[in-house]
């Protein structure tokens, strides 16, 4: 930015800051004493603080066996539980193209399973419901993460956004796709395997809790409330609302008897992928079975080298992107522990350091679909899954 745009930054916001300029406005949020009473008015227990609402998720993973037996048993199945299998796909930003090229490949490999429970943060969250349902919406993963493009994910805002605005880019074109993709049929899709014992979960960050939120995607789906669909696709936005970048998603709820809001953005300010919080002890539930889980980081694990300029953007930025490469791979130890203590089999995807392709921009299209093909091959031909994080020796 120029000395005369700083000037006239500066002259603007004393002229606002004079005259009573606002921002968006929002409603309170919720105080501190009421955090553990706060609802989605009309839709029930669809989501866990972590740290606070683990006993709920445990009982409602104990539900989710018992439908899963109830529909077995319709079906004629005889015998032991079959495995639980886990999907996990992390955030990634246009990254998460090779997530989808990775699933769609797996499907051509023919060896894809169903999964128990899919989980997705940020663009692993508008992965996962088509993860969730499988290959017949291998489609619609194709064509997001090959055809999209900077356009049909933002309209920049101008340098004055940093001041007055929320995000200094307007998602709206990301909330039209979303829309389009995400319709009443895949909803009820969804809630069609919630009756099997199926689960999924989208994780999003209440800023002003500090609080990481799992959401139960496939009960909300389920509740067969008026406002179910709308809250689906608002979970998806947020989980993917990457602060300053994105504005947040608004989330109406109620406490003590009255309205108030939660600001809610990307799941990754707090994690990059999770499975279940490791409070929850698998093996003492009781259920025997064989579990496996299959981790998809949509990023390399390898630290990428490049040259910084000594600029305050270029050094902060370079400094927030090592922060959370360092944060996704501290997820997959705590994953990687917490499946080691559980009996869990563990697999790990990540993008190769083979993939030289020049990243451009964000959502560079070209850098996708090269990215998609990547991971659709991999797979395809059978994936190479990695038995532990990396640095890690048994």
């Amino acid at each position: 930015m120029g000395k005369s745009a700083i000037l006239l930054a500066l002259l603007v916001a004393a002229l606002c800051a004079a005259q009573g300029c606002t921002g968006p406005i929002r409603s309170d949020a919720v105080p501190p004493a009421l955090a553990e009473q706060a609802k989605i008015p009309g839709i029930a227990e669809v989501r866990y603080r972590i740290g606070v609402d683990n006993q709920m998720l445990k009982s409602h993973g104990l539900e989710s066996v018992q439908r899963e037996q109830a529909y077995l048993a319709k079906t004629g199945h005889q015998g032991p539980l079959p495995p639980a299998v886990f999907l996990a796909v992390s955030g990634g930003g246009d990254a998460g193209a090779f997530g989808a090229g990775l699933l769609n490949g797996w499907t051509a490999a023919g060896n894809r399973p169903t999964f128990k429970l899919v989980t997705g943060v940020s663009t692993g969250a508008l992965i996962a419901p088509f993860a969730f349902l499988g290959p017949a919406y291998d489609h619609k993963l194709k064509d997001f993460y090959t055809s999209l493009g900077p356009q049909d994910v933002l309209e920049p805002r101008n340098f004055m956004a940093a001041l007055f605005n929320d995000a200094m880019a307007d998602n709206s074109p990301l909330w039209r796709r979303v829309e389009k993709e995400v319709d009443q049929a895949l909803l009820d899709a969804v809630a069609a395997e919630y009756e099997k014992g199926r689960l999924l979960l989208v994780a999003t960050s209440d800023l002003d809790a500090r609080q990481a939120v799992l959401w139960n995607m496939t009960k909300i789906a389920a509740s067969r409330d008026p406002k179910a669909l709308t809250l689906f696709r608002s979970l998806m936005i947020a989980s993917a609302a990457i602060p300053g970048a994105f504005p947040p998603v608004m989330i109406d709820v109620e406490a003590g008897g009255r309205a108030y809001q939660e600001m809610h953005v990307d799941g990754g300010t707090m994690s990059q992928v999770f499975v279940y919080p490791p409070s929850l002890h698998l093996q003492q539930t009781g259920i025997e079975r064989n579990r496996a889980v299959y981790v998809i980081r949509n990023a390399r694990l390898d630290p990428e080298w490049a040259q910084v300029e000594r600029r305050t953007m270029n050094i902060a930025g370079r400094a927030i992107s090592s922060l959370i490469h360092t944060q996704g791979i501290g997820d997959l130890y705590r994953i990687y522990l917490t499946s080691q203590r559980d009996g869990v089999d563990f697999n790990l995807a990540a993008i190769p350091a083979s993939f030289t392709v020049p990243h451009r921009e964000e959502f560079d299209t070209e850098f996708m679909r090269a990215l998609y093909q990547s991971g659709y091959e991999m797979a395809a031909k059978g994936y190479p899954w990695v038995k532990v994080p990396p640095g890690y020796s048994d």
